[in-house]
């Protein structure tokens, strides 16, 4: 059976999904509801005196947006994770945003881990969590959502986020749209969440640096989209292999055919000793690390990219995982893509 729970508050009592939406007090012989239907058979009323589930919202979150600038770049940011995911998780903590994806590497999906500083993109920002002893929260949300909110809202003087209870969670977008009067004309959007219990948030903590084996710098994103948009017309998988002399190359091998785009001079970042390239540093030089991916998750992620990074860097795990970064200079946004046989 699906149970539900409400806000911060775990119910004492289990009751299907479906069913505890706008349900408030449920009496012997009574029920009290609001847009839902309720089974009374489902507990023995002989069992049941009263019982009150109490919705608890006491979780607040309020930010604003001014700068055209920033609003723009966040919107780039909010468009590049709807086209790497349909559902993600939004973290939020008093200094970060963070959208996360934890997919399970290890069964083959995809993971992300994207980061931001709040101060570099709000005016404003609020925040109260769950409790004291962790002011954070962490609501399921649907990216497309939050894209199509921000695309109306491009030209706004203002925008204002907030999280508020309606019929149900929701993340609220108030943009203050120009106008040629003196009359202001106010767009709102109401984007239906769900709110992540505490005791789910362990797995959405920021993911260890992979053991890699080798590390290096990508060629411009738009060369390399190109190449694998070609080479996805001929195999549906990719190997990307790399060594420690800046040197990457993308093959696919088919019965009927096999394409190789050498890269040359890329350079390998300078990792510091945080115990996360201890096979990198006593590898040969020459000897390429190499894993064969599917070809549409890596295409997916160089077509969504709108964040303009600074750096891009990907880490190898040889036939295990490639480990995708990119660097802006308040975002970073990190894309796990496990390895197929």
């Amino acid at each position: 059976m699906q149970t539900n729970e409400i806000g911060t508050e775990k119910a004492k009592y289990l009751f299907p999904r479906e069913s505890i939406t706008g349900l408030y007090h449920w009496r012997a012989g009574q029920i009290e509801r609001h847009n839902n239907t309720f089974c009374s058979k489902l507990l023995p009323k002989e069992n049941i005196r009263f019982l009150s589930v109490k919705i608890k919202f006491n979780m607040k979150f309020r930010a604003k947006m001014i700068d055209v600038g920033c609003l723009n770049h966040f919107t780039r940011v909010v468009n590049t994770i709807s086209k790497l995911t349909k559902i993600c998780i939004l973290r939020l903590t008093p200094n970060n945003l963070y959208f996360v994806l934890s997919g399970k590497v290890a069964s083959g999906g995809v993971g992300m881990w994207c980061e931001l500083s709040q101060a570099n993109f709000f005016d404003e920002y609020q925040l109260e969590g769950v409790a004291p002893d962790a002011n954070e929260i962490c609501l399921e949300v649907t990216p497309e959502n939050l894209s199509r909110a921000l695309r109306t809202s491009q030209n706004a003087k203002c925008v204002k986020i907030k999280l508020t209870k309606k019929h149900c969670p929701c993340l609220t977008f108030v943009a203050e749209l120009p106008t040629l009067s003196s009359v202001s004309r106010v767009v709102t959007h109401d984007i239906p969440v769900d709110v992540i219990p505490r005791r789910l948030w362990h797995d959405f903590k920021e993911p260890r640096m992979p053991d890699f084996d080798v590390s290096i710098y990508l060629p411009p994103l738009k060369t390399m989209k190109n190449v694998v948009d070609r080479m996805k017309n001929l195999s549906n998988f990719l190997v990307m292999e790399a060594n420690l002399n800046g040197e990457m190359n993308l093959k696919i091998e088919t019965d009927l055919v096999s394409v190789t785009t050498h890269f040359k001079d890329l350079g390998n970042p300078p990792w510091g000793d945080d115990g996360s390239q201890g096979r990198s540093q006593s590898r040969d030089p020459e000897v390429m690390a190499h894993t064969r991916v599917d070809i549409r998750k890596l295409q997916q992620f160089l077509m969504g990219q709108q964040v303009n990074p600074s750096k891009a860097m990907c880490n190898i795990v040889h036939k295990r995982i490639i480990h995708l970064i990119l660097l802006h200079e308040d975002v970073s946004l990190q894309y796990f893509i496990p390895a197929v046989a």
